[in-house]
């Protein structure tokens, strides 16, 4: 699953844009990306792109889930709301209620949004099938990150209701031929000079309309149920890497995706598949030489340093640093001397150090 983009970015507005400029920025973006408008070639990019502008206004138009993106980003909103919650009570027909000479209207949505049977008012329509996949974040530490690890996650989805066995039907129920269609499932609809056949937006295609609906799932054909389960991150895991279990989305027929989320480390940096970390080491042991303990990910090591050694100085851990993904190698640590400069001397140590001077100024 591809890294969504910043929904401000998809509309085009500021953060701190009024609702009226969010309305407005994404009524232009509809009419330009309107499958419609464009040639044949590019109507399945158009449908994508319009898909992604709905989804960027029915979060941002509606305060609670635009501060709670605000907050946490994609993350916070896709671990509250499912694909079809983004979009309830979402009024799109006071933007569109003036375009149906473009084409706005139910057919519009029913046909690019298929299953998940949107209207113009936000209202959500039956739906018989659920399956699609999800993305949630994982926050681990860069420790977690190096050695693997498992984790315990929950996922908020929708599973098949078992009453009905996702029918969405009582079980001494049965379904009719739907009226709206008359169980062809397809309605014929007149734009300008043409004709258009699509899916019947009452019974989803189906032909058929459930007469009573269970009273376990209301006729959704499903319930929100809490998924709990161990995810095994492997050792060399770095932000953005995603882990995809096969049949945990949505329904349990999707994908669930999770994206990783490496945490900042107090003692390191890390760029790529090295580190980088900053030892102190006193006066004496830059201008002598000698060995210190520098700490690594896995055990700390002993690393000599040369005589005459500056402040700044870097020096490479040879296969210290972080695993290299589903690889046997490993990348490299480096060390960053920084030279520590005494402040408070006691008499003998100043009279030392007035005699290195004295014999530095001699021999330059």
């Amino acid at each position: 699953m591809p890294t969504k983009r910043d929904y401000y970015e998809i509309l085009g507005v500021l953060k701190n844009a009024k609702l009226e400029q969010i309305r407005k920025a994404y009524r232009e973006a509809a009419l330009r990306y309107h499958p419609d408008r464009v040639p044949e070639a590019e109507k399945k990019s158009a449908e994508e792109k319009f898909k992604e502008i709905s989804e960027a206004y029915a979060v941002l138009s509606d305060s609670k889930k635009r501060a709670l993106y605000d907050q946490r980003g994609h993350s916070g909103i896709d671990q509250k709301y499912t694909y079809e919650d983004i979009f309830k009570g979402t009024d799109f027909s006071s933007i569109f209620q003036d375009l149906s000479e473009f084409g706005f209207g139910d057919n519009l949505f029913d046909q690019i949004f298929g299953d998940f049977g949107f209207d113009l008012s936000g209202r959500h329509k039956k739906v018989r099938s659920h399956a699609r996949d999800l993305q949630i974040s994982l926050d681990i530490t860069l420790e977690e990150a190096a050695h693997g690890c498992e984790k315990k996650i929950s996922i908020p989805r929708h599973d098949p209701c078992p009453v009905c066995e996702g029918t969405g039907a009582k079980s001494d129920s049965k379904a009719i031929p739907c009226p709206h269609c008359n169980g062809k499932g397809q309605v014929v609809s007149k734009q300008r000079f043409m004709q258009v056949i699509q899916t019947c937006p009452e019974c989803q295609g189906a032909g058929k309309i459930i007469e009573t609906p269970c009273l376990q799932c209301h006729g959704e054909g499903r319930i929100r149920v809490t998924r709990r389960m161990n995810v095994k991150i492997p050792p060399g895991v770095d932000t953005g890497s995603q882990l995809r279990i096969h049949g945990e989305g949505e329904g349990g027929q999707g994908d669930l995706y999770v994206v990783i989320e490496v945490k900042l480390h107090p003692l390191y940096k890390r760029k790529g598949d090295d580190l980088y970390t900053h030892v102190t080491i006193p006066l004496s042991t830059a201008v002598l030489g000698g060995e210190i303990l520098v700490p690594t990910l896995f055990k700390n090591v002993t690393m000599k340093v040369p005589p005459g050694t500056q402040n700044g100085a870097k020096f490479r851990l040879r296969g210290k640093g972080m695993p290299i993904l589903h690889q046997h190698i490993y990348g490299n640590e480096y060390v960053i001397v920084d030279v520590e400069i005494p402040i408070h001397l006691t008499s003998e140590q100043r009279k030392l150090m007035e005699e290195f001077a004295k014999a530095s100024r001699n021999a330059a």
